[in-house]
């Protein structure tokens, strides 16, 4: 008779495996240009700054990037579920044949919804947004105690945005308990403050030159624990290199989600391949480096001072007898410890040589 634990051990292999499609896939997927309607609830103002500014790359799992998936398979089962209640339903624009979708703020901030439905049972028969989720069991009973509004005010917010961009006075929310197939659904009414509250949030964040505060000093505080952005957030970590940790780039309130830089005139602005790419000017916001104070700048350097041993150093360009560095060599290194040491230095001197990890 075969050795169960032996089996297992070589079974195991299959499931590392399919995690590895998932993570290798997303891996090769830039992030997004704008800030979504599905995060714009989000607690931290920071956390959202980061991600529209790519200064880090939230990371997931092989297996949360397929539970991500679980949601998205569960929408064309639920627009069936309400067509056959005699529901009228749009999962896609009749003016374009692709998912509705809306933006904000020049383009900026964007998302698409799941769909639109009228004539739906209960209701006055009006066109009504539409948002699916799926929910574990914990999260599923929470919903169901506390109302759509507390329980998930991210899902609440991402459908108030949307009902205040199409013109949509109510909406449909529906969700499946995954564990059990157990269905919920909620009627929402658009709340035109709210809606406002949201938009003047985005705007802050999205045309803001530097992040907003932290939500809360300790990095251990549960919300920044969990936070993709921890580790350049309330640690050394460097930001990543793109012209959006760059000084000189602002994002443009009119356009398709244009930003312009200071340093290179175009009148069509940045495309989203040079905005990743950045270029040999690139001026690192200061803001982003936690082992260092910005003490002084002029037009193509930064001088910082080093928090731990005062040492003092030139980003960018400057006659100077500072240690200098580029703005790539900053955000290239992975130990910040390499910034003013001055056996690197001698080497990077000696050679030519540059910081790249």
């Amino acid at each position: 008779m075969a050795n169960l634990s032996d089996l297992e051990e070589k079974i195991e292999p299959i499931i590392k495996a399919i995690y590895e499609t998932y993570e290798k896939k997303e891996a090769t997927e830039q992030a997004r240009g704008y800030i979504g309607a599905s995060v714009i609830g989000k607690e931290c103002k920071r956390a959202l700054w980061y991600a529209f500014r790519w200064v880090d790359r939230e990371q997931f799992d092989g297996r949360m990037l397929r539970l991500f998936q679980t949601g998205h398979l569960e929408e064309p089962r639920l627009v069936a579920d309400l067509r056959n209640t005699g529901a009228t339903v749009w999962d896609c624009d009749p003016a374009t044949g692709k998912q509705f979708n809306a933006q904000d703020h020049g383009g900026h901030m964007r998302g698409h919804c799941d769909g639109v439905a009228k004539n739906i049972l209960g209701t006055d028969r009006s066109p009504h947004l539409l948002e699916f989720k799926t929910h574990s069991t914990k999260s599923f009973a929470e919903l169901i105690k506390k109302g759509l509004a507390d329980a998930k005010p991210m899902h609440y917010w991402q459908m108030q945005w949307y009902m205040g961009q199409m013109k949509l006075a109510k909406g449909l929310y529906m969700a499946k308990n995954k564990d059990t197939d157990e269905l919920f659904a909620a009627y929402v009414e658009f709340d035109e403050a709210l809606y406002q509250k949201i938009r003047d949030k985005a705007e802050s964040i999205i045309f803001s030159d530097r992040p907003p505060e932290k939500i809360h000093s300790d990095g251990k505080y549960y919300i920044c624990n969990m936070c993709s952005f921890k580790d350049v957030c309330h640690g050394t970590k460097p930001p990543k290199f793109s012209c959006r940790t760059c000084v000189h780039v602002t994002p443009e309130p009119n356009g398709d989600a244009r930003w312009s830089c200071a340093k290179r005139q175009d009148l069509d602005g940045l495309s989203i391949e040079r905005q990743r790419a950045g270029c040999d000017e690139h001026l690192v916001i200061p803001d982003l480096i936690n082992f260092a104070d910005a003490i002084d700048a002029g037009d193509g350097w930064i001088k910082f001072k080093r928090k731990n041993n005062g040492l003092e150093f030139i980003v960018g360009f400057l006659d100077s007898e500072l240690p200098m560095y580029t703005s790539h060599e900053l955000c290239s290194a992975h130990d910040h410890n390499s910034i003013g040491n001055e056996d690197i230095d001698r080497i990077r001197k000696h050679f030519g040589a540059t910081i790249e990890g």
